[in-house]
């Protein structure tokens, strides 16, 4: 865990058994505060007891101990970090204060063997040491994500513009109906009203006229049944058609389907061999490069106990390591050996790690490749399984919808027979004289009440689907703020790693030309960098991939400017530009908001009056800024720092 806010009390930091410390407990103020003393003397412990504290694994355990714990009290919260040996290893445990330490490794915690200010020394790829934290496959899962989701929101969207665009043509379809129905209604009137005064003429046979209505009303019921009963049979006709039409088409589809041979379970058991692989390269490739930076740091003399050179305190540590003829005692057997080969070694494990990284990037291509393989098959086996269980849904909606055809058909005779009969009995109740005028009224009156109920009946339809269409067509403004939401979500993912990589080069440049103004040297203009895109291999693929290209401009005596490599910096220049690139990961990757610390060490390549502006320069940008320095060094720094002398 990790504060988001600036810390304003002082820091709290008890260690044991770490590095060479036995017992030690140091406050730290808010600002800068200066480890000061001669080689040995456990500063370099100290700065990794305050690493572990807040989470890290750089950490060594003092070789005559099992186990060592450190305790960070920060802005009244404790954390603990303990150490212990656990056969050649150690194991970490505790609370810490942060519970993923890598970027801070990477940026905040910057010992001599940290990454970044090796890769600038050895002149490596620049871009993939600041876009490491960046988890690229994350982003490529959002972005997938997102774009499912996008393109369902684009059918959604569709499908109410095609409502939208319907509109119209139902309000349309409404008037009309509106309009036939009122002059259906005026139509009836005018009948009704000429029956009635055909009525008033024949009141002496009302029983007969009775007998007609009868007559008529029974035929308009039977009409009116007939009429369900065809719209029924056309109904189920067409959803017939359509049925069969759909049959056709599945059965296309699924013949034209292709048949994989390769089964997904097998490939998902090639998967999880691959990922178990990738994971041992990982492991392999971790280990690996905790032992090229412990030799490296042994090969540089840091971490060595005085104690383990005898009782002459003013010796140099290096020179006991190393005589005339540069043999070391090997801190592994014990045994002397020519400090070349420890070298040869390291460099050995070097290509042996650079052999891995190709290996796993072999191996995640593989694993891209058959995950890709293996989601399609998956897929269309989803797909044709879809198809199959419509298509026997239709075949049994076939088969129902055949026997509700025939069935109707049977009905439609039957009403068809018994419409017929009604209509003779209306002729036969209403024959002769003024009667048959009456019987055709009654007749067209009763047309004209079915016409009335059918326009109805759709006018309520239309009434319904325009209701459904504008009840449908509110959703469209969520849909659509959701879709530019998703448009701006894919934007800034899409952008993010180029975003980081410009952000990255803009920083250093920046600070670079800031640093090299405030430490005046003398025959160097610029360094900068440069982002470029090449075509690279990576496994068996060609690539275009981003790299990051340092440059150095030179400046002779009489002011003529020239193009300078990396190989040719002095080691001064190249601390001060790791250095340099490290703040501008610390920035970048926003460090300061989960650990607002900085911890520097070995800066002695770097001369006192620039180790104090570089000091300076970074104390700006962290509020804890903890800095390993020789007492010569620290002469040149400010009087208002925080000085610690003796860690005990």
């Amino acid at each position: 865990m990790g504060s988001e806010q600036s810390l304003e009390r002082d820091v709290h930091v008890r260690a044991r058994n770490v590095g060479g410390i036995d017992e030690a407990e140091v406050s730290l103020p808010p600002g800068v505060t200066v480890l000061t003393g001669r080689n040995a003397t456990n500063r370099t412990s100290f700065l990794q007891s305050i690493m572990a504290g807040l989470g890290s694994e750089r950490a060594t355990l003092k070789g005559d101990t099992d186990e060592g714990e450190v305790e960070l009290r920060v802005d009244g919260e404790t954390y603990t970090r303990t150490l212990t040996r656990n056969g050649d290893t150690v194991v970490y445990g505790g609370d810490p204060y942060l519970d993923d330490p890598a970027v801070a490794d990477q940026f905040a915690f910057l010992l001599e063997n940290t990454e970044v200010r090796r890769a600038v020394a050895r002149g490596d790829d620049l871009r993939e040491i600041i876009m490491d934290p960046v988890d690229t496959d994350e982003i490529e899962a959002q972005i997938r994500d997102l774009e499912n989701e996008k393109r369902d929101l684009d059918d959604q969207i569709e499908e109410l513009e095609r409502i939208e665009d319907e509109l119209p043509e139902l309000e349309a379809e409404k008037r009309d109906l509106e309009a036939d129905i009122e002059d259906a209604r005026e139509e009836l009137a005018d009948v009704e009203d000429e029956i009635e005064s055909r009525d008033v003429s024949l009141e002496q046979s009302r029983s007969q006229k009775e007998a007609i209505e009868e007559a008529f009303e029974a035929l308009r019921d039977a009409r009116a049944d007939l009429e369900d009963v065809e719209f029924e049979l056309e109904t189920e006709r067409q959803t017939l058609e359509d049925l069969r039409e759909e049959r056709d088409r599945l059965e296309s589809e699924l013949a034209d389907a292709d048949e994989h041979d390769e089964n997904p379970d097998q490939l998902a058991g090639r998967i999880d061999e691959l990922r178990e692989r990738k994971r041992a390269l990982d492991d392999t490739i971790s280990q690996l490069g905790s032992v090229i930076s412990f030799n490296e740091e042994m090969l540089d003399g840091e971490g060595l106990d005085l104690d383990e050179f005898g009782d002459d305190s003013n010796a140099d540590p290096t020179e006991q390591l190393l005589d005339e003829t540069e043999d070391v005692v090997c801190w592994t057997c014990g045994s002397e050996v020519e400090r070349d080969r420890i070298e040869g070694t390291v460099d050995h494990l070097r290509e042996l790690r650079a052999e891995k990284l190709d290996e796993r990037s072999d191996l995640d291509d593989q694993i891209e490749e058959l995950s890709a393989t293996r989601s399609e098959i998956q897929r269309q086996q989803r797909e044709r399984e879809r198809t199959q269980r419509r298509l026997s849904e239709v075949e049994s909606e076939i088969e129902a919808t055949e026997g509700r055809i025939e069935s109707l058909e049977e009905s439609l005779a039957d009403q068809q027979e018994e419409v017929k009969r009604l209509e003779a009995e209306t002729e036969d109740a209403g024959t002769g004289g003024d009667y048959d005028e009456v019987l055709e009224l009654h007749r067209e009156s009763n047309e004209i009440e079915l016409r009335i109920e059918r326009l109805e009946s759709d006018l309520a339809d239309v009434e319904a689907e325009i209701e459904d269409h504008e009840e449908t067509l509110r959703e469209r403004d969520d849909l659509s703020e959701r879709r530019e939401e998703i448009d701006d979500e894919l934007t800034d993912l899409r952008t993010k790693v180029d975003r980081i990589e410009a952000e990255a080069v803009e920083e250093f440049n920046d600070h670079m030309e800031s640093v090299l103004a405030v430490l005046e040297y003398d025959n160097i203009e610029r360094i900068w960098v440069e982002r470029r895109e090449r075509e690279v291999r990576e496994g068996r693929r060609k690539v275009e991939k981003t790299t990051f290209d340092l440059h150095v401009i030179r400046a002779t005596d009489d002011g003529t400017s020239y193009r300078d490599t990396i190989d040719h910096l002095s080691e001064s220049e190249r601390e001060v530009t790791g250095l340099v690139f490290a703040l501008a990961g610390y920035l970048v990757h926003e460090v300061y908001e989960d650990v607002p610390f900085m911890v520097l060490d070995s800066l002695e390549a770097i001369d006192s009056d620039r180790i104090a502006r570089v000091v300076d320069y970074f104390s700006d940008y962290a509020d804890y800024l903890v800095v390993a320095l020789l007492p010569e060094d620290a002469q040149a720094l400010s009087e208002e720092y925080t000085y610690v002398e003796q860690i005990d």
